[in-house]
Protein backbone atom coordinates (compact mmCIF):
# COMPACT_ATOMS: atom_id res chain seq x y z
CA UNK A 1 0.00 0.00 0.00
CA UNK A 2 2.57 2.41 -0.65
CA UNK A 3 0.80 4.10 -3.70
CA UNK A 4 -1.97 6.14 -1.45
CA UNK A 5 -2.00 7.14 2.43
CA UNK A 6 -2.72 4.23 4.46
CA UNK A 7 -5.45 4.52 6.62
CA UNK A 8 -6.51 3.40 9.94
CA UNK A 9 -9.28 1.17 8.42
CA UNK A 10 -6.40 -0.15 6.40
CA UNK A 11 -4.95 -1.07 9.38
CA UNK A 12 -7.72 -2.38 10.83
CA UNK A 13 -8.84 -4.74 8.04
CA UNK A 14 -5.02 -6.11 7.83
CA UNK A 15 -5.08 -6.66 11.68
CA UNK A 16 -8.02 -8.02 11.76
CA UNK A 17 -9.73 -5.56 14.36
CA UNK A 18 -12.38 -2.34 14.57
CA UNK A 19 -10.86 0.73 13.79
CA UNK A 20 -11.67 2.27 17.09
CA UNK A 21 -8.95 -0.61 18.79
CA UNK A 22 -6.74 0.42 15.86
CA UNK A 23 -7.09 4.16 16.91
CA UNK A 24 -6.82 3.01 20.71
CA UNK A 25 -4.13 1.18 20.18
CA UNK A 26 -2.07 2.80 18.38
CA UNK A 27 -2.87 6.43 21.18
CA UNK A 28 -2.25 4.32 24.15
CA UNK A 29 -5.72 4.52 25.10
CA UNK A 30 -8.81 2.47 25.98
CA UNK A 31 -9.09 -1.57 27.03
CA UNK A 32 -6.70 -2.93 24.83
CA UNK A 33 -4.98 -5.99 25.55
CA UNK A 34 -1.37 -5.80 24.95
CA UNK A 35 -0.75 -8.51 22.72
CA UNK A 36 -3.41 -6.73 20.30
CA UNK A 37 -1.45 -3.34 20.98
CA UNK A 38 1.34 -5.09 20.14
CA UNK A 39 -0.10 -6.81 16.92
CA UNK A 40 -1.50 -3.46 15.47
CA UNK A 41 1.04 -1.36 15.93
CA UNK A 42 3.31 -4.22 14.02
CA UNK A 43 0.77 -3.87 11.14
CA UNK A 44 1.15 -0.29 10.97
CA UNK A 45 4.68 -0.26 10.93
CA UNK A 46 4.74 -2.77 8.34
CA UNK A 47 1.92 -0.64 5.91
CA UNK A 48 3.76 2.19 6.98
CA UNK A 49 0.85 4.25 8.23
CA UNK A 50 1.62 7.71 9.47
CA UNK A 51 -1.15 9.25 11.72
CA UNK A 52 -2.46 12.89 10.61
CA UNK A 53 -1.25 15.18 13.51
CA UNK A 54 -3.93 17.92 12.84
CA UNK A 55 -6.26 15.31 12.63
CA UNK A 56 -5.62 13.72 15.94
CA UNK A 57 -5.22 17.14 17.78
CA UNK A 58 -9.09 18.04 16.36
CA UNK A 59 -10.15 14.23 17.83
CA UNK A 60 -8.22 15.08 21.26
CA UNK A 61 -9.38 18.05 23.09
CA UNK A 62 -6.18 19.42 24.31
CA UNK A 63 -5.57 19.39 28.17
CA UNK A 64 -3.58 22.50 28.73
CA UNK A 65 -0.59 20.42 30.69
CA UNK A 66 2.20 18.23 30.28
CA UNK A 67 3.78 15.71 32.87
CA UNK A 68 7.13 15.78 34.32
CA UNK A 69 8.64 12.34 35.63
CA UNK A 70 11.70 12.46 37.65
CA UNK A 71 13.45 10.01 39.40
CA UNK A 72 12.45 8.24 42.64
CA UNK A 73 15.23 10.09 44.35
CA UNK A 74 14.54 13.60 43.60
CA UNK A 75 13.09 15.13 45.81
CA UNK A 76 16.41 15.40 48.26
CA UNK A 77 18.34 16.39 45.42
CA UNK A 78 18.69 20.58 44.51
CA UNK A 79 19.71 19.86 40.81
CA UNK A 80 15.96 18.26 39.95
CA UNK A 81 14.17 20.71 41.72
CA UNK A 82 16.08 23.73 39.87
CA UNK A 83 15.58 21.73 36.83
CA UNK A 84 11.80 21.35 37.41
CA UNK A 85 11.66 24.66 38.05
CA UNK A 86 13.05 25.67 34.88
CA UNK A 87 10.71 23.29 33.37
CA UNK A 88 7.28 25.14 34.71
CA UNK A 89 8.39 28.31 33.91
CA UNK A 90 8.75 27.48 30.23
CA UNK A 91 5.50 25.11 29.99
CA UNK A 92 4.03 28.29 31.77
CA UNK A 93 5.14 30.45 28.78
CA UNK A 94 3.49 28.46 26.19
CA UNK A 95 -0.11 28.52 28.45
CA UNK A 96 0.80 24.59 29.88
CA UNK A 97 0.48 23.48 33.30
CA UNK A 98 2.85 21.21 34.35
CA UNK A 99 1.73 17.79 36.16
CA UNK A 100 4.42 16.29 38.64
CA UNK A 101 3.90 12.42 38.30
CA UNK A 102 4.17 10.05 40.76
CA UNK A 103 7.93 8.00 40.77
CA UNK A 104 5.18 4.75 40.36
CA UNK A 105 2.43 6.31 39.34
CA UNK A 106 -0.67 5.14 36.70
CA UNK A 107 0.12 3.77 33.85
CA UNK A 108 0.63 5.36 30.26
CA UNK A 109 -2.77 5.12 28.64
CA UNK A 110 -4.65 6.75 31.99
CA UNK A 111 -1.49 9.14 31.88
CA UNK A 112 -2.24 10.70 28.41
CA UNK A 113 -6.10 10.91 28.96
CA UNK A 114 -4.61 13.70 31.41
CA UNK A 115 -1.70 15.71 29.72
CA UNK A 116 -0.93 16.64 26.09
CA UNK A 117 2.68 15.54 26.49
CA UNK A 118 5.64 14.32 28.35
CA UNK A 119 9.01 15.12 30.19
CA UNK A 120 11.02 11.93 31.32
CA UNK A 121 13.86 12.92 33.06
CA UNK A 122 17.45 10.82 33.62
CA UNK A 123 15.38 7.87 32.78
CA UNK A 124 16.60 4.45 33.86
CA UNK A 125 16.19 1.18 31.94
CA UNK A 126 15.19 -0.39 35.16
CA UNK A 127 12.16 2.33 36.36
CA UNK A 128 9.57 0.09 36.03
CA UNK A 129 7.03 3.44 34.84
CA UNK A 130 9.27 4.45 32.12
CA UNK A 131 8.23 1.77 29.22
CA UNK A 132 4.37 2.68 29.91
CA UNK A 133 5.69 6.53 29.99
CA UNK A 134 7.11 6.11 26.76
CA UNK A 135 4.30 4.15 25.45
CA UNK A 136 1.66 6.60 26.68
CA UNK A 137 0.34 7.72 22.94
CA UNK A 138 1.38 11.12 23.52
CA UNK A 139 4.63 13.35 22.45
CA UNK A 140 7.29 12.54 24.95
CA UNK A 141 10.68 13.97 25.78
CA UNK A 142 13.39 12.81 27.75
CA UNK A 143 16.13 14.59 29.41
CA UNK A 144 19.35 12.55 28.87
CA UNK A 145 19.00 9.50 26.23
CA UNK A 146 16.45 6.51 27.25
CA UNK A 147 19.22 3.55 26.96
CA UNK A 148 16.28 0.79 27.63
CA UNK A 149 14.26 -1.34 24.81
CA UNK A 150 11.09 0.65 25.10
CA UNK A 151 10.02 3.03 22.23
CA UNK A 152 12.09 5.79 21.85
CA UNK A 153 10.98 9.27 22.58
CA UNK A 154 9.40 12.08 20.49
CA UNK A 155 12.41 14.12 21.11
CA UNK A 156 15.68 14.32 23.78
CA UNK A 157 18.06 17.41 25.36
CA UNK A 158 21.44 15.98 25.95
CA UNK A 159 24.38 16.81 28.11
CA UNK A 160 27.56 15.73 26.85
CA UNK A 161 28.39 14.06 30.18
CA UNK A 162 31.75 12.45 29.08
CA UNK A 163 33.05 15.70 27.82
CA UNK A 164 32.64 17.07 31.53
CA UNK A 165 34.31 14.47 33.03
CA UNK A 166 36.82 14.91 31.20
CA UNK A 167 37.52 18.38 31.43
CA UNK A 168 37.53 17.34 35.04
CA UNK A 169 40.06 14.64 35.08
CA UNK A 170 41.89 16.73 32.83
CA UNK A 171 41.70 19.77 35.47
CA UNK A 172 42.80 17.98 38.43
CA UNK A 173 45.75 16.19 37.03
CA UNK A 174 47.19 20.00 35.53
CA UNK A 175 46.45 20.89 39.13
CA UNK A 176 48.97 17.79 39.81
CA UNK A 177 46.98 15.11 40.78
CA UNK A 178 48.65 11.27 39.43
CA UNK A 179 46.25 9.03 41.09
CA UNK A 180 42.47 10.27 40.71
CA UNK A 181 39.67 8.72 41.72
CA UNK A 182 35.61 8.47 40.52
CA UNK A 183 33.08 8.01 43.23
CA UNK A 184 30.82 6.57 40.80
CA UNK A 185 26.87 6.71 40.08
CA UNK A 186 25.53 3.49 40.09
CA UNK A 187 22.63 2.34 37.70
CA UNK A 188 21.62 2.57 33.77
CA UNK A 189 21.25 5.98 33.05
CA UNK A 190 22.73 7.57 29.95
CA UNK A 191 24.49 9.94 32.60
CA UNK A 192 25.66 7.37 35.12
CA UNK A 193 26.73 4.87 32.46
CA UNK A 194 28.72 7.57 30.49
CA UNK A 195 30.80 8.81 33.82
CA UNK A 196 31.47 5.50 34.41
CA UNK A 197 32.61 4.71 30.58
CA UNK A 198 34.77 7.65 30.64
CA UNK A 199 36.62 7.05 33.97
CA UNK A 200 37.91 3.84 31.89
CA UNK A 201 38.44 5.56 28.90
CA UNK A 202 40.02 8.45 30.16
CA UNK A 203 42.01 6.50 32.62
CA UNK A 204 43.93 4.32 29.15
CA UNK A 205 43.95 7.34 26.98
CA UNK A 206 46.67 8.80 29.74
CA UNK A 207 48.43 5.42 31.08
CA UNK A 208 46.66 6.13 34.61
CA UNK A 209 44.45 4.31 36.05
CA UNK A 210 40.81 6.47 37.54
CA UNK A 211 40.16 4.13 40.45
CA UNK A 212 36.60 3.44 40.51
CA UNK A 213 33.92 3.29 43.86
CA UNK A 214 30.55 2.93 43.24
CA UNK A 215 28.11 4.71 45.27
CA UNK A 216 24.36 4.99 45.19
CA UNK A 217 23.15 7.71 42.19
CA UNK A 218 21.96 9.61 44.81
CA UNK A 219 24.52 9.51 47.47
CA UNK A 220 24.29 11.45 50.78
CA UNK A 221 27.13 13.20 52.36
CA UNK A 222 27.14 10.51 55.04
CA UNK A 223 27.21 7.63 51.89
CA UNK A 224 29.90 9.91 49.86
CA UNK A 225 32.30 9.81 53.67
CA UNK A 226 32.29 6.70 54.40
CA UNK A 227 33.54 5.61 50.71
CA UNK A 228 36.08 8.22 50.41
CA UNK A 229 37.55 6.89 54.01
CA UNK A 230 37.45 3.03 52.66
CA UNK A 231 38.83 4.34 49.25
CA UNK A 232 41.94 6.30 51.17
CA UNK A 233 42.53 3.25 53.59
CA UNK A 234 42.35 0.90 50.56
CA UNK A 235 44.79 3.14 48.32
CA UNK A 236 46.63 6.11 50.01
CA UNK A 237 48.01 7.12 46.83
CA UNK A 238 44.85 8.42 45.78
CA UNK A 239 44.99 12.31 45.11
CA UNK A 240 42.42 13.32 43.75
CA UNK A 241 38.49 12.63 44.41
CA UNK A 242 35.68 13.83 41.99
CA UNK A 243 32.61 12.87 43.54
CA UNK A 244 29.71 12.00 40.90
CA UNK A 245 26.43 12.35 42.94
CA UNK A 246 24.71 15.63 43.62
CA UNK A 247 25.20 17.23 47.25
CA UNK A 248 27.81 14.44 48.13
CA UNK A 249 30.91 16.45 48.02
CA UNK A 250 30.60 17.79 52.01
CA UNK A 251 31.07 14.16 52.76
CA UNK A 252 34.52 13.75 50.98
CA UNK A 253 35.59 16.81 52.41
CA UNK A 254 34.81 15.30 56.19
CA UNK A 255 36.15 12.56 55.59
CA UNK A 256 39.49 14.12 53.84
CA UNK A 257 39.85 16.41 57.08
CA UNK A 258 38.83 13.57 59.26
CA UNK A 259 41.98 11.46 57.42
CA UNK A 260 44.41 14.48 57.88
CA UNK A 261 44.51 15.03 54.14
CA UNK A 262 44.74 18.99 53.38
CA UNK A 263 42.72 19.86 50.18
CA UNK A 264 43.11 22.77 48.47
CA UNK A 265 45.90 25.46 47.46
CA UNK A 266 49.12 23.20 47.80
CA UNK A 267 47.71 19.63 47.15
CA UNK A 268 48.57 17.32 44.73
CA UNK A 269 50.87 19.67 43.15
CA UNK A 270 54.10 19.31 45.03
CA UNK A 271 53.32 19.17 49.04
CA UNK A 272 53.74 15.58 49.30
CA UNK A 273 57.29 13.95 50.49
CA UNK A 274 59.80 12.18 48.65
CA UNK A 275 59.34 9.18 50.42
CA UNK A 276 55.43 10.16 50.10
CA UNK A 277 55.76 10.11 46.40
CA UNK A 278 57.37 6.77 46.30
CA UNK A 279 55.09 5.53 47.92
CA UNK A 280 52.65 6.75 45.67
CA UNK A 281 53.85 5.26 43.05
CA UNK A 282 54.38 2.11 44.28
CA UNK A 283 50.55 2.34 45.12
CA UNK A 284 49.93 2.88 41.52
CA UNK A 285 51.44 0.02 40.32
CA UNK A 286 49.63 -2.50 43.27
CA UNK A 287 46.16 -1.41 42.75
CA UNK A 288 43.63 -3.53 40.92
CA UNK A 289 41.91 -0.56 39.90
CA UNK A 290 39.10 -0.90 41.94
CA UNK A 291 41.03 0.90 45.17
CA UNK A 292 42.41 -2.52 46.54
CA UNK A 293 45.85 -2.26 47.25
CA UNK A 294 48.64 -5.48 47.76
CA UNK A 295 51.50 -5.19 49.90
CA UNK A 296 52.98 -3.17 47.23
CA UNK A 297 50.92 0.12 48.48
CA UNK A 298 52.44 1.24 51.67
CA UNK A 299 54.55 4.51 51.19
CA UNK A 300 57.73 4.95 52.92
CA UNK A 301 58.66 7.20 55.63
CA UNK A 302 58.30 7.06 59.54
CA UNK A 303 54.78 5.27 61.52
CA UNK A 304 51.79 6.64 61.81
CA UNK A 305 51.32 9.81 63.53
CA UNK A 306 55.47 10.29 63.12
CA UNK A 307 56.68 13.75 61.12
CA UNK A 308 57.01 12.93 57.80
CA UNK A 309 55.28 9.19 57.90
CA UNK A 310 51.92 8.35 56.94
CA UNK A 311 49.45 6.56 58.16
CA UNK A 312 47.48 3.64 56.66
CA UNK A 313 44.08 5.86 55.67
CA UNK A 314 45.65 8.54 55.19
CA UNK A 315 48.63 7.84 52.90
CA UNK A 316 51.38 10.92 53.97
CA UNK A 317 50.89 12.78 56.77
CA UNK A 318 49.10 16.06 55.55
CA UNK A 319 49.54 15.19 51.99
CA UNK A 320 47.30 17.23 49.81
CA UNK A 321 43.82 16.07 48.35
CA UNK A 322 42.33 17.51 45.74
CA UNK A 323 38.61 17.49 45.40
CA UNK A 324 35.63 18.31 42.70
CA UNK A 325 32.11 17.24 41.76
CA UNK A 326 30.34 16.27 38.64
CA UNK A 327 27.25 18.22 39.95
CA UNK A 328 27.61 21.76 41.21
CA UNK A 329 25.04 23.35 44.06
CA UNK A 330 24.17 24.45 46.83
CA UNK A 331 26.69 21.83 48.93
CA UNK A 332 29.97 22.39 46.33
CA UNK A 333 29.64 26.27 46.31
CA UNK A 334 29.33 27.04 50.33
CA UNK A 335 31.39 24.47 51.34
CA UNK A 336 34.48 24.79 53.15
CA UNK A 337 36.59 25.12 51.02
CA UNK A 338 34.50 26.22 47.89
CA UNK A 339 34.53 22.93 45.76
CA UNK A 340 35.51 23.13 41.85
CA UNK A 341 31.87 21.18 40.15
CA UNK A 342 30.26 20.71 36.64
CA UNK A 343 27.34 23.67 36.21
CA UNK A 344 25.14 21.69 34.22
CA UNK A 345 22.77 24.61 34.57
CA UNK A 346 19.28 22.93 35.96
CA UNK A 347 16.77 25.39 35.53
CA UNK A 348 18.34 26.00 32.04
CA UNK A 349 18.20 22.30 31.42
CA UNK A 350 14.60 22.43 32.48
CA UNK A 351 13.24 25.03 30.58
CA UNK A 352 15.44 23.63 27.17
CA UNK A 353 13.51 20.04 27.82
CA UNK A 354 9.81 22.03 28.66
CA UNK A 355 10.42 24.31 24.71
CA UNK A 356 11.52 21.19 22.98
CA UNK A 357 7.96 19.59 24.19
CA UNK A 358 6.55 22.80 23.22
CA UNK A 359 7.89 23.01 19.94
CA UNK A 360 6.91 19.13 19.37
CA UNK A 361 3.40 19.61 20.43
CA UNK A 362 3.04 23.02 18.41
CA UNK A 363 4.49 21.56 15.11
CA UNK A 364 7.70 23.98 15.31
CA UNK A 365 9.95 21.14 15.54
CA UNK A 366 9.91 17.61 14.22
CA UNK A 367 9.84 14.63 16.18
CA UNK A 368 13.22 12.63 16.49
CA UNK A 369 14.35 16.01 17.62
CA UNK A 370 17.53 15.94 19.87
CA UNK A 371 19.41 18.96 21.50
CA UNK A 372 22.25 19.78 23.29
CA UNK A 373 22.97 21.42 26.69
CA UNK A 374 25.81 22.94 27.71
CA UNK A 375 27.54 22.86 30.92
CA UNK A 376 30.46 24.87 32.71
CA UNK A 377 33.71 23.79 34.74
CA UNK A 378 33.55 26.20 37.57
CA UNK A 379 36.89 26.18 39.56
CA UNK A 380 37.15 26.61 43.12
CA UNK A 381 39.63 25.87 46.08
CA UNK A 382 39.40 22.26 46.27
CA UNK A 383 41.53 22.05 43.33
CA UNK A 384 43.69 24.73 44.61
CA UNK A 385 41.99 27.22 42.12
CA UNK A 386 40.55 31.16 43.16
CA UNK A 387 37.55 30.61 44.55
Amino acid sequence: MTSRTVTLLDVARAAGVSKSTVSDALQGSGRVAEATRDRVRAVAEELGYRPNSAARRLRRASTGAVGLHLPATATRLDYYMNLAFGAVERAQEDGLDMVLLAPFGAAGGRIASRVDGLLVIDPEPGDSAVPGLLDAGVPVVTGERYLGPATGPSGAVVCDNAASLTALLDHVTERGARRPALLAPSGSSAWATALRATAGSWGRAHGVAVTLRTVPFAATPAEAEAATRALLAADPAVDAVICAPDGSAPGVLRAAAALGRKVGASSACGTTSASGASGASRASRASDGNGRTGEGGRSEGGGPGRPGGTDAAAGPVGAGLLVASCVDGTATRGAEPPVTAVDLRPAAYGRACAELLCDILADRAAPDTVRRHSWSLETRASTGSPG
